[in-house]
């Protein structure tokens, strides 16, 4: 049976199908609510997620890194990574080089620009988090995030 609450949200009339459907829906809620939230905050610094996850993938690594494994490594899938490096690159972002050694890689690193404004986006991305999900104790952080990689995990 259901809780409720996002019963209530949805205004739905009838039970949820199953609790496979009620929990998907709640993934799918929640991601939309924390996703709508953390885009307004980014293009507050002409950021879109997609372009401040090549960011934060970039100034993690601390070294410049090749297209491919940029994109393995974001958070959602993205179709067209040239045209958003070419965006970020176009902002003064970011810098292509070609390999020395094979001329078909192309590596990818910050500029000075890019630093800075991650570093300004910083304090307010973790007040955004603390704002979205800090009601929540440790424990209970701990066990959404093991539930949603199982999540993951199957199938």
């Amino acid at each position: 049976m259901s809780t409720g609450k996002l019963k209530d949200e949805l205004k739905k009339k009838n039970e949820f199908d199953s609790p496979c459907q009620e929990a998907i829906l709640n993934i799918l809620r929640t991601s939309d609510v924390f996703h709508n939230a953390i885009g307004r905050l980014l293009r507050e610094y002409g950021l879109t997620q997609s372009q401040y996850n090549v960011l934060r993938i970039l100034r993690g690594e601390g070294t410049p890194m090749p297209c491919q494994e940029i994109s393995n490594r974001m958070i959602q899938v993205v179709p067209a990574m040239t045209g958003l490096l070419d965006r970020l690159e176009a902002q003064d972002y970011i810098v292509r080089e070609r390999s020395a050694e094979d001329r078909r890689s192309v590596f990818i690193s910050l500029t000075e620009r890019a630093t800075e404004v991650l570093s300004m986006i910083d304090q307010p991305i973790e007040q955004m988090h603390e704002a979205l999900i800090g009601h929540l104790n440790e424990e209970e952080l701990k066990e959404l995030s093991r539930l949603l990689e199982k999540a993951r995990t199957a199938g």
